[in-house]
């Protein structure tokens, strides 16, 4: 298993059949996406990308006092006959440098209910309530902070 950075079109594919299924390529162009401290990571086996995540520089308003710059996680999606591989614990663990890099010291992101236990597993704190994302499901706001 190789991490590298990835184009944000190599994540689209991804993305889409993971994560938005029911919808369009579209979809899956995320706000942010080409802004100049945006970076997205891919995970390969054998030269096929496997895995991808999308790293944004992005506050959210409830983590400033402590963490006034901060990272977001967006479209994390691990094709099915890979998941349970380390595969994205792998982008995490590449990602948190890069980020501490940018003077970010909190990694923030809306978790699929069904991926909690994921990343509870990996060091984040879920914070409030769960909340519904039309046509996406449940999420709640998870972060961790970056040493």
């Amino acid at each position: 298993m190789k991490v590298l950075r990835v184009s944000v079109r190599d994540t689209y594919p991804l993305r889409h059949q993971m994560l938005r299924p029911h919808g369009t390529l579209a979809d899956c162009v995320f706000k942010g996406d080409d802004d100049e401290l945006t970076f997205h990571l891919g995970a390969f086996i054998d030269g096929k990308l496997v895995s991808v995540a999308s790293f944004y520089f992005e506050n959210k308003d409830i983590f400033e006092a402590a963490h006034p710059y901060q990272y977001r996680l967006r479209g994390m999606a691990t094709l099915p006959e890979f998941q349970g591989q380390g595969l994205s614990s792998a982008l995490l663990k590449t990602a948190f440098p890069l980020i501490k890099q940018n003077q970010c010291t909190l990694l923030w992101c809306n978790a699929r209910v069904s991926a909690e236990g994921f990343y509870q597993k990996v060091g984040f704190k879920g914070q409030g309530d769960v909340f519904p994302i039309p046509t996406i499901g449940d999420h709640r706001l998870m972060s961790i902070e970056i040493r």
